[in-house]
């Protein structure tokens, strides 16, 4: 959606930091307002990678938030273990955070988000402020993830990436879903040759249209 079309209070809400004035949202069947930390442990949720801890190392870090996700501390070290040689951190793990690259950050934040191996990961625009390459190397770690099984649920308003990466779309406006399908399904319904065309006619505006 455009913004202010309600895509990041959505996200919020289904991770429990704001409660619904009315409906639910629920993960793997657990409602989020009434078990919260429940909810959370069966999400991943991939932060602003400038957000990081600077003053921790990537294994200081990750393994920090797989304790808050809910394991235990050896077991948090040891899933601190595999996701650091899933990722390629090995170089870089015990490094203090302060100083690393935009692909670096990058790579520390969604090991943070997949350490306690959730089946579902959110992301909110989680290519804005990235350079091109970490964009890249992002876009194809999602697919790796996607291919591996995990729901990957997350807001854009890049109708190039949400094409390339997306096999269901939900497209609002106004804070309301206007149409869901699949990229091609939303092509096909609005008589358009790309999800762009096709976003522009289902929103009645290109205002918020990013390249």
């Amino acid at each position: 959606g455009p913004n202010g079309a309600g895509k990041t209070t959505c996200l919020r809400t289904i991770f429990g930091l704001l409660k619904p004035d009315q409906g639910e949202a629920s993960i793997n069947g657990i409602d989020v307002v009434s078990d919260p930390i429940s909810a959370k442990q069966a999400l991943g949720l991939f932060p602003d990678p400038f957000g990081i801890y600077e003053r921790l190392t990537p294994r200081e870090y990750i393994c920090y938030f797989a304790e808050l996700s809910g394991l235990s501390r050896s077991a948090a070290k040891d899933a601190t273990t595999r996701v650091i040689g899933d990722l390629q951190l090995e170089d870089i793990a015990d490094r203090r955070c302060k100083g690393f690259s935009q692909g670096q950050r990058m790579k520390t934040a969604l090991a943070q988000a997949i350490v306690h191996q959730p089946k579902n990961i959110v992301l909110d625009e989680p290519t804005r402020g990235l350079d091109v390459m970490s964009t890249r190397i992002l876009r194809e770690m999602l697919r790796q993830l996607r291919g591996q099984g995990h729901c990957i649920l997350f807001s854009s308003h890049v109708m190039q990436e949400v094409a390339s990466l997306c096999d269901r779309v939900v497209v609002m406006a106004d804070g309301k879903a206007v149409a869901i399908g699949s990229p091609q399904e939303l092509c096909n319904r609005t008589s358009k040759a790309s999800l762009e065309e096709a976003f522009i006619a289902l929103i009645g505006t290109d205002e918020g249209i990013a390249s």
